[in-house]
């Protein structure tokens, strides 16, 4: 096999990417339970309503937890994970945001309407069985970031997130701009 044909082997295995929309952001665990994608049935489904949540989460820790702890299934939010979500958006709301089309430094991370989040596989992707970690870019960052979910029976749940780190400041935010 020579390289030309290593080549072609890489293209056509190209990574599939799964764009989710919604119309409008859940508020709630109640708004969240009534979209499709509460099925839980793809983890593509499932990364979309994370990040959703992380969103509410931002505005409502509250309202966010509730729908975090759906989304992990049988192991919900740990007092550590609670403290943790608190210190990464602590006067970074906008960061969740990020991950939608449109979200970017200059318009201080608004998303474009309808919501659209696009997910894509890698190599990586179903090392583990019963295990799918996705990448997932953001406006306000270089290299895509990684979010885990974890199979159980017919469902997809939210396992590990890499989402809730450093990106760059909203223009409006950012002192060197």
């Amino acid at each position: 096999m020579g390289l030309f044909d290593r080549i072609q082997e890489t293209k056509e295995a190209s990574p599939k990417s799964v764009a989710v929309t919604l119309e409008r952001l859940p508020e709630n665990l109640e708004e969240m339970k009534q979209l499709p994608q509460a099925a839980l049935a793809t983890p593509f489904m499932t990364a979309a309503l994370a990040v959703c949540a992380y969103c509410c989460y931002a505005v409502d820790s509250g309202a966010g937890r509730d729908m975090l702890n759906f989304l992990k299934g049988p192991k919900p939010l740990s007092n550590y994970d609670i403290q943790f979500l608190n210190d990464r958006l602590r006067g970074q709301q906008y960061l969740p945001f990020s991950y939608f089309e449109g979200a970017v430094p200059s318009n201080g991370y608004r998303p474009d309407e309808p919501y659209r989040i696009t997910f894509f596989e890698d190599a990586y992707t179903y090392q583990n069985e019963g295990y799918a970690k996705l990448n997932v870019r953001s406006g306000g960052a270089d290299s895509p970031r990684q979010i885990v979910l974890r199979k159980k029976g017919e469902q997809w749940f939210l396992w590990e997130q890499y989402l809730l780190v450093g990106i760059r400041p909203p223009v409006q935010n950012d002192d060197w701009a």
